[in-house]
């Protein structure tokens, strides 16, 4: 059985993971925070006995997309208008490409999704799978799309440089 540390310790090693998911996933800050803020609340709330350090990042991030869901097919979010079309990107890698970044975040969810786990969380495509409920094929298949579909917008925002 696997014993996390204060939850203080836990909400302050995962806040950017848990951020960098649900603004990738709603693409607000307002939202990203209320999402995050309601992923801890429940971790508090529910303390999970997990198996691993591991574990416990794959059941915040599967509760991340799930309030993210929740948020995004609630009635009020359909009656939301956004203020700006995109609001600035908080990166904390100062080896980070925006300019990828805000390609990542033009994507569809479900390639958004995967790119984010795969390349900004390090998950294999098996633990990707697990985490959202999908086949290994399905990830593998999305991770070309998404890669495929990343090569072109870059290319052309290169371009037009």
């Amino acid at each position: 059985m696997f014993f996390p540390d204060c939850p203080e310790d836990i909400i302050y090693r995962y806040q950017d993971t848990v951020y960098r998911i649900a603004f990738t996933y709603c693409r607000n800050t307002a939202d990203a925070q209320d999402i995050a803020q309601e992923v801890f609340f429940r971790y508090l709330k529910k303390t999970p006995r997990l198996e691993s350090e591991e574990h416990l990042k794959a059941w915040l991030i599967r509760v991340t997309l799930n309030v993210a869901k929740s948020l995004s097919t609630s009635s009020w979010s359909k009656k939301v208008v956004p203020l700006s079309e995109h609001d600035p990107i908080i990166v904390n890698d100062e080896n980070a490409d925006t300019d990828t970044y805000y390609a990542v975040l033009s994507l569809a969810e479900k390639y958004r999704s995967v790119i984010m786990l795969y390349y900004y969380e390090d998950y294999s495509v098996s633990e990707i799978s697990q985490i959202l409920n999908r086949t290994e094929t399905a990830i593998q298949t999305q991770l070309q799309r998404a890669r495929a579909m990343l090569k072109s917008k870059l290319k052309e925002e290169w371009s037009n440089d």
